[in-house]
């Protein structure tokens, strides 16, 4: 640790010892468009004003706009025209190195012209997300203290939002499992976005999405309409940019976890984004001597077309390459090696995407694929096999979706999708004993070609004040007994006054078992989809156009989710987060038969308060959750499930000095989350199933950023501190065999990381 702290000092000396050219009077430009919402067209005149200064510009017949000599730094950009709500769009960061390109999507208002109000500039919402969904953008993923410039870890300070482990991307939404969470990427759906990610689930250590690529993520926690299904707890949409225009230019990159290059430029009528990127953890970890050391690459592509005013043709390409190397030289590593459920894995998504753009409406068409490969296998100290599980999961996805906006009030959203999935599993566990006392194993060989099916439609219509929104989606999936299911979703907005609104929703949700439990034991073909009927009702209000504060409860019933028959206190709710292995019975597998017998609820409150960046340079968020989820198997018994944080506070914010420096904190406290006791000799008792609780944890991190301008390419330096006050974070005990003793399983304190990034 002391060996990588000097290090990190030395770099940062050496950069902050470098001198900027022009860095007091160096200047770039802003371009873009402004266009109506409903029929697409370019409005005229718009007024495009840089927040807080005296800059700004006019749009042509073109619906373009060009504004000069913006100082470098963040920046927020209003746009405003009469007849439409203005919009603010926030961390727009001027570079002098490439011009920055900005979209500006317009909605008519319904108000009279000359009426005074507090309206939603910073905040805007569509119909098909009215409430419990919180935007973020590529500056504010980017700059959170201890978020690694992560995707995932950014929403985790939002409502509603548990981390099971310090070092996972585990998401816990409203008390679901973590298998429950949905990734759209460019329209494009993603199983699992994470570095060494969990089979059948949805976390891992990392992600693999490069930030550089995003150009803003909108999270749901609840009552997201009837586009997105086969999840039941949150949809994470990630939006990508287009490359700049212009000529090559790109960005150098070392950050806490890793170092990569990317590229970009543009050609006659398109633009296109490259990155390629590798983790240095595992010289850090060869260095130290430990016997587990992951490694990893990704690398992202996008490449667009415009087709005229009409027509835009988009691809994206992921890749990720993620190996674990064990070294088993010493009896201390083969003993430490035996408790871990290593995992190489490849990931390929790929996808192409047809915009339309037709009066009063568009259309989008895309076909993609998912290749999702696992190799995982856990040993014994006596390098004995004790698991393998060899798999594939190769999903082809063709959808149409389509928005019509049938007059200024109403508006019409409609789509279908097939899926052709190829599985191929296979798994052995040798005949294992878990802590509880029951024997399970398994030898299987699975392959199979499955499809899924899906369709839906939703109407929203404004009367008055009101605005409601009712849709339906039908799910079907061949590889159950009961392939279909129909899910009705309703969602009420009412203004109360122009800053207030009162919203609440009401829906059904459905999800298929995951591939792994139906490929693991044929008897689990009899599984239904996990069935969840979710109420909300909720209270926004701007005191500011800047300022949101909003207060959410929630209820969330569930039924039929797959339970285990061998172990009747088993729902699979309460498994899929963390490495799993041998230490948790290898149960987010279904290796053994599952039923839909399994039950539970949640509910709780959320109180979240946002101040977004505008001419007061300070931005920060408050949020507050408090939960309760309990689950049952087949034995009937209600208890706390695996991922119950009743409550969660976090606190995140900074304040920009000027172009150069930037000083941010987060702190978060999270109570603690049940756990089974150890008998003294090791096992537990079903009885005793999540009856005790780890201690809270809460930690503070701190991170300073520094802007620096030379003459043709710009720099961004960062120095994050975690854990500021050297709290180590308590997970759940472990028992270990060789001592016979129970203990403490606690993470990394104190933690300094620096980053650098040139962009040319």
């Amino acid at each position: 640790m002391k060996t990588r702290i000097s290090f990190f000092l030395i770099v940062l000396g050496t950069v902050l010892g470098m001198s900027p050219l022009h860095a007091q009077t160096a200047t770039g430009k802003i371009v873009g468009r402004v266009i109506d919402r409903q029929t697409n067209e370019a409005l005229v005149g718009a007024n495009i004003v840089v927040v807080g200064t005296n800059l700004g510009g006019a749009t042509n017949l073109d619906g373009n706009f060009v504004i000069e000599n913006v100082p470098v730094g963040p920046h927020s950009l209003r746009a405003s025209i009469i007849g439409y709500l203005p919009m603010v769009k926030t961390d727009i960061v001027v570079s002098a190195v490439r011009t920055v390109e900005v979209l500006f999507v317009l909605s008519e208002t319904i108000l009279e012209v000359g009426e005074v109000q507090v309206t939603a500039e910073y905040f805007m919402k569509l119909p098909e997300t009215p409430l419990s969904t919180q935007t973020q953008t590529n500056e504010e993923i980017r700059r959170l203290p201890g978020g690694f410039e992560d995707v995932v870890r950014a929403i985790s300070i939002l409502p509603g939002v548990a981390q099971v482990q310090p070092g996972r991307n585990d998401l816990i939404v409203r008390g679901g499992a973590p298998s429950e969470n949905l990734y759209v990427v460019d329209n494009i759906e993603v199983p699992n976005i994470n570095h060494f990610g969990t089979q059948g689930s949805s976390g891992g250590p990392l992600s693999f999405i490069n930030l550089d690529f995003v150009e803003s993520t909108s999270f749901s926690t609840g009552g997201f309409g009837a586009r997105y299904g086969d999840r039941i707890s949150s949809v994470l949409r990630i939006d990508l940019r287009d490359g700049y225009g212009g000529s090559l230019g790109g960005k150098a990159t070392i950050a806490a976890t890793q170092f990569g290059l990317h590229l970009e430029g543009s050609s006659d009528g398109g633009s296109y984004i490259l990155s390629a990127r590798r983790s240095y953890l595992d010289f850090i970890f060869k260095a130290a001597g430990f016997g587990f050391v992951p490694e990893y690459w990704d690398f992202m592509g996008k490449g667009t077309l415009n087709l005229g005013v009409t027509d835009k043709i988009s691809f994206v390409g992921i890749g990720a390459l993620d190996n674990v190397k064990l070294f088993n030289d010493t009896p201390d590593k083969r003993l430490s090696n035996s408790r871990i459920l290593s995992s190489d894995q490849n990931q390929f998504v790929g996808g192409l995407s047809w915009r339309h753009l037709f009066p009063r409406g568009y259309s989008d068409v895309t076909l993609s694929r998912s290749y999702m490969e696992f190799e995982y296998r856990q040993r014994d100290s006596l390098l004995t096999e004790i698991f393998r599980n060899s798999s594939v999961e190769d999903e082809y996805s063709l959808r149409g979706d389509a928005v019509v906006f049938l007059s200024k009030m109403t508006e019409l959203s409609a789509g279908i999708q097939g899926k052709l999935a190829a599985v191929t599993t296979d798994a052995f566990l040798r005949p294992f004993w878990t802590n509880y006392g029951q024997q399970i194993s398994v030898d299987a060989f699975f392959d199979t070609t499955g499809w899924k099916g899906a369709a839906y439609g939703q109407i929203s219509h404004r009367w008055g004040l009101v605005r409601m929104s009712f849709g339906g989606r039908l799910d079907y999936f061949n590889l159950l007994d009961s392939p279909f299911e129909f899910s009705p979703r309703f969602s009420v907005t009412a203004e109360i006054s122009p800053a207030t609104n009162l919203i609440g929703s009401i829906g059904r949700y459905t999800q298929a078992p995951s591939y792994v439990w139906l490929a693991a034991n044929t008897e689990n073909r009899k599984l239904r989809f996990i069935d969840v009927t979710q109420y909300v009702l909720g209270f926004e209000h701007l005191p500011r156009s800047d300022t949101k504060f909003s207060f959410e409860v929630y209820r969330k019933m569930y039924t039929r989710y797959p339970a285990s028959v061998v172990r009747p206190y088993l729902v699979l709710a309460n498994t899929g987060a963390g490495f799993g292995g041998s230490e948790d019975g290898f149960a987010s597998f279904g290796l053994e038969t599952l039923v839909s017998g399994g039950s539970g609820e949640a509910y709780g409150a959320e109180l979240f308060l946002q101040k977004r960046l505008s001419e007061i340079p300070f931005y920060g968020t408050v949020s507050l959750s408090y939960n309760n989820s309990r689950f049952k198997g087949l034995d009937g018994i209600l208890r706390p499930s695996s991922y119950d944080q009743r409550w969660i506070l976090n606190f995140g914010g900074g304040y920009i000095f000027d172009e150069r420096w930037e000083v941010s904190a987060r702190f978060r406290y999270a109570s603690g989350r049940p756990f089974t006791p150890y008998n003294p000799d090791g096992s537990q008792n079903a009885a005793q199933y999540n009856s005790e609780r780890v201690v809270a944890n809460h930690s503070l991190d701190v991170r300073a950023d520094r802007r620096w301008t030379f003459d043709g390419w710009a720099l961004i330096t960062y120095i994050d501190i975690q854990n500021v006050y050297n709290r180590k974070p308590v997970d759940i005990p472990r028992f270990n065999d060789r001592t016979r003793q129970v203990e403490e399983n606690n993470a990394i304190g104190i933690l300094p990381s620096i980053g650098i990034s040139a962009e040319f």
